[in-house]
């Protein structure tokens, strides 16, 4: 199948599970994850009409996405990595949505870049709803003082929320934390779901989905 072959299957699926869930056509947004992707693997998916696309690393985003958003006006790139931050400037100037503030100092270092760069980013903080000692996230009991913070102190626009479940767990649980978290917050984004799992996160009520391999192949 070709990578335009797979876009569309996802997207079917995508509108397929906004159905059964009762969810409006078009209420979920496709991110696109382009990592380990070079510019050629990823034209064909813009050229198929993907406007938004997700990368972990900045690095990595640096050495083909400048290029890519200049072919192609319109394009949303999304920080869905950990962000270090030592890489805060260059996030902000190349990114338009960071999904993954977890702590203050990041949090604080971007308050400060995009006051100095003059930008406006959306934001998501990433919640470790598994509470793994590995991954990057704050922890659930701690998130509606972090959004607090990162609103009233920072003046951070906090747009929603963001998970990664444990791969070994029944997702369902740890999407409805998140969504119920985002209640909480007053937050009605919640960007939940990869390739894997994608339509049960739809069933609780995803508007953000990352998918990658299911779209690129296998990495």
């Amino acid at each position: 199948m070709e990578v335009q072959e797979r876009l569309q299957d996802v997207v079917s699926r995508i509108q397929a599970a906004e159905k059964s869930a009762g969810r409006a056509k078009g209420i979920v947004t496709l991110v696109a994850v382009s990592k380990t992707f070079d510019a050629d693997a990823i034209r064909p998916v813009i050229a198929a009409g993907q406007r938004v696309f997700g990368e972990n690393r900045v690095q990595e985003a640096q050495g083909k996405w400048p290029e890519l958003k200049a072919e192609t006006p319109g394009l949303e790139l999304h920080l869905i990595g950990p962000l270090q931050s030592n890489k805060a400037a260059e996030a902000v100037a190349l990114f338009d949505v960071i999904e993954t503030v977890d702590r203050e100092k990041i949090a604080r270092a971007l308050a400060a870049e995009m006051q100095k760069q003059g930008r406006t980013l959306r934001l998501y903080v990433q919640v470790n709803t598994g509470l793994e000692p590995q991954k990057a996230g704050i922890a659930p009991d701690e998130t509606v003082a972090f959004v607090d913070l990162c609103r009233s102190e920072l003046g951070l626009s906090i747009e929603g929320l963001m998970c990664i479940p444990p791969v070994e767990e029944n997702p369902g649980p740890h999407f409805a934390l998140l969504a119920k978290l985002a209640v909480a917050c007053k937050l009605e984004k919640l960007s939940m779901g990869m390739s894997g799992d994608f339509e049960t996160a739809i069933q609780f009520g995803a508007t953000g989905v990352r998918v990658g391999s299911a779209i690129f192949g296998a990495r």
